[in-house]
């Protein structure tokens, strides 16, 4: 029996979705939504604000108990564990992290799935984050993809809607996890599934390019989840499909991806029609100051948490290889690569645009290779297929644009290819991160040309910080010098040189 489960409640209120009482808690949330503009007090420098609640009917969401075992750890043991991991926090009140699940204290039902997982101990930003979560606090996370961050807020989230009431007729979600695509938005809801399940906890999954019925059909029927991408969340509210006036836990999963996509605008209409005294977990991979202004709009309080170095890094598990190339000699040299490297392994290529997606997609499998691509344009049924391929191993090269880039979980890709070089090296470190996974080692090959020379400097930054050899031509692009002519700077420590000729277009 969890610590959690000792709250009693009433049970034609609350949930009783198992043979024990579930998780109690106060009185349902009805009544008009507020605007959340009275959330702006994030760094807590001035007196907390009095939020506009009226009609508002409080609602539980602090459910952590710490257990003995952690309250028995000293600081310097909590700073001991925080530096070996690589945690960093800021905020009142920081709680110590967790070393084991059942420090947690989650119903045994929950503990049975992470068990059935085959999860060791709590992944950095789990063993921080659970306890701030369950907390009731708001949440800044900022982590890489495959950190584990999903289960960080999504184990919580389930807590959370045990403590509510159930579902009323034309009641929409307690909780809701906005994504920026729907790659990310589907392998979040296959965790929610795997891990709600027990507690017959429903979840949909909102998202464009497939028909809007089913998803309808869900929300009518009552979900107590719902993960969605901002576009198609927009159309249900609109279309009165659903409601957010029950939404009582907010996540906004890799925020940063979705203000580069030019999603503020849906992101402030869709919060802004949530209740202000909201529980909202903010997710990131990296923390420019945009993704900070939000936050700080969004957010009241929040504990922020910090897996890994402030500073940009390259997964140390990925051996970084860089080609100083002219456009031209891009398509020879991918080839000549495939020849080199090709074993069956999964190979990702990331491009710039669709249409160079589609047009080397093309080309390969004129010249025998066997290539899919997968971007923005394609149906949905179609990048499902794509990517289902791609991860039998049936077609193991794959053509994507940075919608794949991150939430795109594909295990065992050996190598990855920077056809073009990003438009960021936040991009660069996000796209290689897709090989050398949970422990596994890992491959990326870069073509950079002379279009990219600005980005030289910081790109020899990151190769030395893991050791990786910088090549002299990309040294002296990093100091300025013009690009070597043709058919210079290839990858050096295979032994061979990867020929130019044949233009490619």
């Amino acid at each position: 029996m969890s610590r959690y489960d000792s709250r009693s409640g009433d049970p034609t209120s609350y949930r009783d979705r198992r043979s024990d009482s579930g998780f109690g808690g106060t009185s349902a949330y009805g009544g008009s939504v507020r605007s959340s503009s009275s959330r702006r007090d994030y760094d807590g420098a001035e007196p907390p604000r009095k939020l506009d609640l009226d009609g508002l009917t409080p609602f539980e969401k602090n459910f952590y108990i710490e257990s003995s075992s952690v309250a028995a750890m000293s600081d310097v043991e909590v700073e001991e564990y925080r530096q070996r991991r690589e945690i960093t926090v800021e905020g009142r009140d920081v709680p110590k992290p967790v070393t084991s699940f059942r420090d947690v204290g989650f119903p045994d039902y929950v503990l049975q799935e992470v068990t059935k997982a085959g999860f060791v101990e709590p992944t950095a930003i789990q063993a921080q984050g659970w306890p701030m979560a369950l907390k009731g606090r708001d949440l800044i996370g900022i982590a890489e993809t495959g950190s584990g961050k999903t289960l960080a807020y999504l184990l919580p989230a389930i807590v959370h809607v045990n403590a509510q009431p159930i579902l009323a007729p034309g009641d929409g979600p307690i909780v809701l996890v906005l994504a920026p695509t729907r790659e990310l938005a589907v392998q979040i809801q296959q965790e929610a599934a795997k891990f709600g399940a027990s507690s017959r906890i429903k979840n949909t999954c909102i998202y464009g390019g497939v028909p809007k019925g089913p998803q309808v059909r869900d929300l009518q029927k009552g979900v107590e989840i719902v993960i969605a991408t901002p576009g198609r969340l927009i159309d249900m509210l609109e279309s009165n499909h659903t409601n957010l006036r029950r939404v009582t836990y907010l996540v906004l999963d890799e925020a940063d991806r979705m203000l580069d996509m030019g999603f503020e605008p849906q992101m402030r209409k869709i919060v802004s029609q949530i209740r202000p005294d909201r529980q909202t977990l903010y997710w990131s991979a990296t923390w420019p100051k945009e993704v900070e202004q939000l936050a700080r709009q969004f957010l009241y309080n929040p504990y922020k948490v910090l897996i890994g170095s402030p500073d940009l890094k390259a997964n140390h598990a990925i051996q970084q290889h860089v080609n100083i190339v002219s456009e031209s000699q891009k398509y020879n040299k991918l080839v000549n690569l495939f020849e080199d490297i090709m074993d069956g392994s999964r190979i990702l290529i990331f491009m710039d645009t669709k249409k160079g997606c589609d047009q080397v997609t093309r080309q390969l499998r004129m010249d025998g290779w066997p290539a899919l691509s997968i971007h923005g344009d394609k149906s949905q049924a179609e990048r499902d297929w794509v990517l289902s391929e791609f991860k039998a191993g049936k077609s193991p090269i794959m053509t994507a644009t940075d919608v794949a880039a991150r939430g795109l979980d594909v295990k065992d890709v050996k190598y990855v290819i920077n056809y073009d070089f990003p438009g960021s090296l936040e991009d660069y470190v996000h796209r290689i991160g897709r090989t050398g996974r949970a422990g596994a080692k890992g491959t990326a090959y870069t073509f950079f040309t002379a279009a990219n020379a600005r980005f030289a400097k910081e790109l020899i930054a990151i190769l030395e910080e893991v050791g990786q050899k910088v090549s002299p031509e990309l040294a002296a692009m990093g100091r300025g010098a013009p690009p070597p002519p043709s058919g210079h700077g290839g990858f050096r420590d295979r032994g061979k040189g990867y020929g130019g000729g044949r233009a490619w277009s």
